[in-house]
């Protein structure tokens, strides 16, 4: 039986789009920086499974005056709680800094209360009589609105009150302030605002828009369905092809693993033939939904960090000045080649 051997690169990234930066993307960041004035906090939500990718520059240079909190969602998406976790952690927390970095999952109570202590504390820190204002923001669909309801839920036992989804839009207009802790020592409790996602203008590397497309934050008809289970299909072959072992063999074919996906669970057009794009998004949503394993698609190490650290600036600007600096380092790195 021959070896399998999965694919150390991904090679399809040509037709990639590179943009997804709506019109209430941008109302939605400057309602945002209107608004700042009378903010305390800017909690910031990036995805623990993508957490260079899901960084947005465009908060830092909009909303830069005031203090963050910086919470990584999903941590139960992309951490096994391993020893090689934590020391990812580690990093990403020396990157962040002098901000706090949290790491959450929004089941986990233990993870929310954390969120209500530094909430708590920062409070306590204020001299205002009228509370505690927060906003929460970040790109869409990184669970700003379950974050919101979870802190709710854990503080003060409510229901939800932020409308959530699996795809990113839900929210698009600047919510108004919803308590998130009772007030102590006479002062007004802790108000926290929801917020639209904001996408980047640009984004100069097609692998990095990949990234974003498999975690959901940008609306599945954008890419393909199938190129982002082919994606998904490549790092899971690096990870373990286990993890879809109960579809077929290992294999780099996504369409072997679709048809096969297909008539299990009778996904079939006409004729019988399988359909592949339903059976891309359902294979593509059991990863989102944690049942093909837990893992981070963003390589953090001290050096992929500082590498990333050109391109994050430069997917704050324009696009005409995002597209000037990928020409460069093109072109850089064509001169070092040569």
């Amino acid at each position: 039986m021959a070896i399998f051997v999965p694919r150390q690169a991904y090679d399809h990234l040509s037709s990639i789009p590179r943009s997804y930066f709506l019109g209430h993307h941008a109302a939605g960041l400057s309602k945002m920086k209107g608004l700042l004035a009378s903010i305390d906090l800017v909690v910031e939500c990036r995805d623990y499974r993508t957490p260079l990718v899901s960084r947005n520059p465009l908060f830092e240079q909009n909303l830069g005056e005031r203090p963050r909190l910086i919470v990584y969602t999903k941590q139960d998406l992309g951490s096994k709680f391993s020893s090689e976790d934590k020391k990812r952690e580690e990093i990403i927390r020396k990157w962040d800094a002098p901000s706090t970095s949290l790491f959450s999952d929004v089941k986990s109570r233990n993870a929310i209360r954390s969120i209500l202590d530094f909430t708590r504390s920062h409070a306590q820190t204020s001299s205002s009589l009228f509370g505690t204002r927060l906003m929460v923001v970040g790109m869409p669909n990184v669970g700003k609105s379950s974050l919101l309801n979870a802190l709710r839920n854990v503080s003060l036992g409510k229901k939800k009150v932020a409308q959530t989804g699996d795809q990113p839009g839900v929210t698009r207009k600047v919510g108004t302030s919803v308590k998130i802790l009772e007030g102590e020592h006479g002062r007004e409790g802790a108000y926290l605002i929801d917020t639209p996602g904001v996408f980047v203008p640009y984004v100069p590397d097609a692998e990095s828009m990949l990234k974003l497309a498999l975690c959901g934050n940008v609306k599945d008809t954008v890419i393909p369905p199938t190129t982002i289970a082919d994606y998904l299909l490549y790092h899971l072959n690096l990870q373990d092809p286990k993890l879809y072992d109960h579809y077929c063999e290992p294999t780099n074919d996504i369409f072997v693993v679709l048809e096969a996906l297909a008539r299990k669970q009778g996904r079939l057009k006409k004729g019988g033939l399988p359909d592949f794009e339903s059976s891309a998004l359902q294979f593509v949503q059991r990863w989102r939904g944690g049942q093909m394993g837990a893992f981070v698609l963003d390589k953090v190490t001290e050096e992929a960090l500082a590498e990333r650290g050109r391109m994050l600036e430069m997917m704050g600007g324009s696009m005409n000045q995002a597209r000037k600096t990928v020409k460069q380092l093109r072109k850089d790195a064509y001169l070092v080649d040569t």
